[in-house]
């Protein structure tokens, strides 16, 4: 039998104790309802059967095929001007940046584009993971082709006011209090949460 558990609140200042918020993680704003953050038991068995599934040298094999598409897609953004790759990626995550315009601009370009990247924080950035998935069907390629034409079009307006989530990012930096954004991030799942109750407002 699966076991189910769940923690409730009488007040929203009670829930807020359960919620996990992290303002300066360079990976960007993280919340998670839950204390431990997101633990999905069925993400679990899916990758246990998935490992199974491969065995080791199908793991190798396609662990392979990933690195060669972060060195494909390296290589690719160090030939795009006013982009610039993060740090020295070695496996599976790259990130790129920019001096020259709004990174968070180049997000919103991409997101209208049908692209799901993350943001990055301290300092501002874009990040992809790649995995065998998207290295299907000439994605990097395509990918590639549209961080190009984002590059082009925000090196043309390098001024441009940052909006959407791009603004949201970029003025949570600037707060020097970072207790300020954990408790915007727990707002978000307040009112995520919260339901109409006539006798108290502050009910879950």
């Amino acid at each position: 039998a699966v076991v189910s558990t769940q923690s409730t609140g009488r007040t929203m200042e009670m829930f807020f104790y359960q919620i996990t918020s992290t303002s300066d993680w360079a990976g960007g704003i993280y919340a998670s309802p839950t204390m431990a953050g997101s633990r999905p038991g069925g993400n679990i068995a899916v990758t246990w059967a998935a490992m199974m599934s491969f065995g080791r040298n199908g793991y190798v094999s396609a662990t392979k095929e990933v690195i060669a598409g972060a060195r494909y897609l390296i290589a690719g953004l160090e030939k795009i001007p006013g982009v610039e790759v993060m740090g020295n990626p070695q496996v599976s995550c790259v990130a790129w940046t920019s001096d020259t315009f709004n990174i968070y601009n180049m997000s919103s370009d991409l997101s209208a584009k049908g692209w799901n990247l993350h943001l990055l924080q301290f300092p501002a950035g874009i990040h992809i993971q790649l995995t065998k998935r998207n290295l299907m069907q000439d994605t990097l390629d395509k990918l590639l082709s549209d961080i190009r034409d984002s590059a082009a079009l925000q090196m043309s307006r390098p001024n441009e006011e940052a909006t959407g989530a791009a603004a949201m990012y970029g003025m949570a930096a600037k707060i020097p209090d970072r207790s300020i954004v954990d408790d915007i991030a727990k707002e978000f799942w307040r009112l995520y949460y919260s339901t109409i109750n006539n006798n108290n407002n502050n009910s879950l």
